[in-house]
């Protein structure tokens, strides 16, 4: 975990200050959203790649929503769709403080980014290389740093959620969500078959135990519990079994819903640390 483990780039190949540099998320989910969030607040200039189909259950502070609406304002900080990657790039220097470009690329596009942070969560490393930028950030497990990636932020809760470790891995992933007020793989909804998702809720709604969310093809998506929706698949997509397909909260706080998460502003923080200490290293 130690800091002195930072030895790229050459100081010739680094921007001269942080106002320089253009920093890559792959994946524009909640966790990824609460990344660019600490990103933009520290002036650097941000864009983002997403599928041409995200699958964010988390919409309402997501920047992936700005694939399907063009625009999206997640706290006074602006999602913007770009038809290319430099368009992309465009949009973030022009305001590096407060818009995110975003862009629809399953591959990594070339456009000088000097960070890339593979936030895609998958819990794997789906094909990051530590050579695909001056410095390489991977997202929870998966990823080994001095392997695939510079730097591993941990985004387990717990004692070691958002530290940024220059050696070793993130811990390994459980497959069980984290207990909010009492509950905790029962907050997450997923596909019990195959097929389109059409919802009668909406993210927001306060709902009771037992009641109809929505339909995935002819089965009904059912409330596990009394809860607020925190989060809802776009309706109309067309799902596997098992996909996570929503999100409810126990706490009934509706506002909580456009809000970034502890968790991911946690992340963010390691996320901006490995960035300052890197630049400040590299000069």
């Amino acid at each position: 975990m130690s800091s002195d483990a930072v030895t790229k780039p050459s100081a010739e190949s680094s921007p001269r200050s942080v106002a320089e540099l253009l920093c890559v998320l792959r994946g524009g989910g909640d966790l990824a959203t609460g990344v660019a969030w600490r990103l933009t607040r520290a002036g650097i200039a941000t864009v983002v790649t997403e599928l041409p189909e995200p699958l964010t259950v988390r919409r309402t502070v997501a920047l992936s929503s700005a694939v399907t609406t063009g625009h999206v304002d997640i706290e006074g900080m602006i999602g913007r769709l770009g038809s290319t990657g430099a368009a992309a790039v465009d949009l973030a220097r022009a305001d590096p403080s407060r818009v995110v470009g975003v862009v629809v690329s399953p591959e990594l596009p070339d456009i000088g980014a000097d960070i890339v942070v593979d936030a895609r969560l998958a819990k794997r490393n789906i094909d990051t290389s530590i050579s695909d930028a001056p410095l390489v950030i991977g997202l929870g497990p998966g990823f080994t740093a001095g392997v695939d990636c510079d730097v591993v932020v941990e985004t387990m809760r717990g004692p070691h959620l958002g530290r940024a470790l220059w050696s070793g891995a993130a811990q390994a992933d459980t497959g069980t969500p984290g207990v909010v007020a009492g509950r905790g793989a029962e907050r997450v909804i997923r596909a019990q078959n195959e097929g389109t998702v059409r919802w009668v809720r909406s993210i927001g709604d306060v709902v009771d135990d037992g009641e109809m969310l929505g339909t995935v093809g002819v089965v009904p998506v059912l409330a596990p519990f009394s809860g607020v929706i925190r989060g809802l698949i776009l309706d109309g997509r067309d799902v596997s079994r098992g996909l996570k397909i929503g999100d409810v909260d126990p706490r009934l706080d509706a506002s909580a819903c456009h809000e970034i998460s502890d968790k991911a502003l946690a992340i963010g923080g390691g996320v901006v640390e490995a960035v300052l200490w890197w630049s400040r290293r590299s000069r």
